[in-house]
């Protein structure tokens, strides 16, 4: 449907014909988005003892507020206007274009499938923390789960929900001990200190914010099943409970492990939740805890399996990657290849190291979580929500401001203070979107294959009209962020990071300080000539539609 005719109601409803549909009760509902958002609160351990007891509880509450609400917002209101899979890759490309389209679904796609494997791990990792496991014994355990939870995905999405709500009530009835157990052993004052002591009060509140934001990611991830939601009306209720239950278990469980333990610097060390349990109540109670720990790693883990092998189908359908990844198995309509496959993925990515991985990804969701803030904003603009009848969406004139503007914040600085090299790696996925786009298009032949009158191409570059324009707007903006980010991490990180990274990394360009930062400079500088060059050279031979 074009944009100037928009008379009301759902757009794009059968993207994908002979997707199964699930009725979602509103329990079903929080349930998946618990299991997909959270899988409980851990991680915040290291907060604690990195920014202080008082910034992590401010924090936890604060972050919601101006990141995961707003996220949850227009996610909610975009799946209820346009009910797809992958929900990024369509939206992005309804507001943006083609190519635009691409990089948001090329980067969530890539950070789910690189990274759903560390759940994996972790849950290996736990169990191993009881029962002494070989290198042998840890990769049949992490074989089995990855068996297991692919067989699970492959039977459909009614199976799923039923595997994340029983897994939702068992790691918040372990939270919900932690917590009542920790508040009735109140011993200490959670906001003393308030920060690290001795700390610039920015680095603190850095760590904290970078730490809580992935902590409060994942909130796109019921936009990759909007298809296959046979009532996306339940999503919006169900994702403010959601997140008003997330935030709950992350801040009642941390003040009742501060008050009651202590000493916080200890937190994430020596300390972590079940310690409030074996501490205040019995050795058994902390290793009930850590059961409960590897079904959270678990509940993540079939979670974005759903999420990921949906990721590519809308995208192979407009003939930007591989046909195969959008073929659905003829009984229970599910993209059986894409599954096989990430399964075959996952059993080789458990052998490796993720931390690295995980986070050289962070800046990546950073960007796409702020990009479809705008992406919203553009749409709400093509299909008012004046002539969009009984379809929910937020209402409020500051709405667009509040849900666009509060991720930005948090972004942009979650972006800068996730560390010198995690900011510059991360441009190594950020830029990968912009190679793969071209090769993809030439190989598979993109929406002009689909629609040639619609969709037409530059005949010289083989690219969609106006894409050498796009490519300057994605190299003067990438390449800005990357030359003021050096200034700023200098400003940052300057004092102390020479001797941070030389310590930390021992050799190589990442124990470099003043070498990444250059590099962050001068590759900022080339990406923005390269900006200039591709957008005087689009704008002359290759102009964007006046309709784009």
């Amino acid at each position: 449907m074009s944009k100037t005719n928009y008379t009301g109601g759902q757009i794009l409803t059968d993207v994908t014909p002979g997707m199964k549909k699930k009725h979602f009760s509103l329990a079903a509902m929080v349930f998946f988005l618990y299991c997909a958002c959270a899988g409980g609160a851990f991680g915040i351990e290291s907060m604690i003892s990195s920014s202080g007891p008082g910034l992590t509880l401010v924090l936890l509450v604060l972050i919601p507020i101006m990141w995961a609400m707003p996220i949850g917002f227009y996610c909610s209101e975009l799946t209820n206007l346009v009910p797809v899979d992958a929900g990024p890759y369509v939206w992005s490309k309804m507001a943006f274009g083609e190519f635009w389209g691409f990089a948001f679904g090329f980067w969530l796609a890539l950070a789910m499938y690189l990274t759903g494997a560390a759940y994996v791990v972790l849950a290996v990792d736990y169990i191993g923390m009881f029962f002494p496991l070989t290198a042998v014994s840890a990769f049949i355990l992490k074989a089995v789960m990855i068996i297991i939870f692919t067989i699970i995905n492959l039977r459909g999405l009614e199976e799923v929900s039923i595997v994340s709500t029983i897994f939702c009530i068992i790691i918040l009835v372990a939270f919900a001990a932690v917590a009542v157990v920790g508040l009735a052993n109140w011993q200490y004052n959670p906001m003393e200190p308030f920060m690290v002591e001795g700390d610039n009060a920015f680095s603190s509140w850095g760590t904290g914010i970078a730490i809580g934001v992935w902590m409060y990611c994942g909130y796109v991830v019921i936009s990759y099943l909007g298809g296959e939601v046979e009532n996306p009306q339940v999503i919006p209720k169900g994702m403010k409970i959601a997140i008003i239950i997330i935030a709950a278990s992350y801040i009642l469980p941390t003040l009742g492990g501060i008050v009651s333990t202590g000493p916080w610097s200890e937190w994430g060390i020596s300390l972590d939740y079940s310690s409030v349990l074996t501490k205040n109540l019995a050795p058994w109670a902390g290793a009930a805890f850590m059961v409960a720990a590897v079904i959270a790693q678990c509940s993540i883990f079939n979670a974005s399996i759903t999420s990921a092998t949906r990721s590519f189908i809308p995208m192979a359908q407009d003939n930007l990657c591989p046909k195969f990844l959008a073929k659905l198995s003829p009984n229970r309509k599910v993209p059986v290849i894409a599954i096989l496959l990430l399964a075959v993925i996952n059993l080789v990515l458990v052998n490796m190291n993720f931390e690295v991985l995980v986070t050289i990804l962070s800046p990546v969701l950073f960007v796409l979580y702020v990009g479809l803030g705008f992406a919203f904003v553009k749409l709400r603009k093509d299909y008012p929500v004046e002539k969009r009848g009984k379809l929910y969406f937020v209402k409020g004139k500051l709405a667009p401001v509040y849900i666009a503007g509060g991720p930005l914040i948090v972004g942009a600085i979650s972006f800068l203070v996730n560390g010198t090299e995690y900011f510059l790696l991360g441009f190594i996925a950020i830029i990968a979107a912009i190679i793969f786009y071209p090769i993809c298009k030439w190989i598979y032949g993109g929406l002009y294959k689909k629609d040639p009158e619609l969709n037409p191409i530059n005949p010289k570059t083989k690219l969609a009209k106006g894409d050498l324009v796009r490519f300057g707007m994605f190299f003067l903006l990438f390449g800005a962020i990357a030359f003021a980010g050096s200034f700023f991490l200098v400003w940052y990180e300057g004092s102390w990071g020479p001797d941070y990274y030389l310590e930390t990394y021992g050799s190589g360009i990442m124990s470099n300080f003043w070498g990444m930062i250059k590099i962050a400079r001068w590759g900022g500088v080339v990406m923005l000539v390269l900006g200039v060059i591709f957008f005087l050279t689009g704008k002359k031979c290759d102009p964007v539609s006046k309709e784009d």
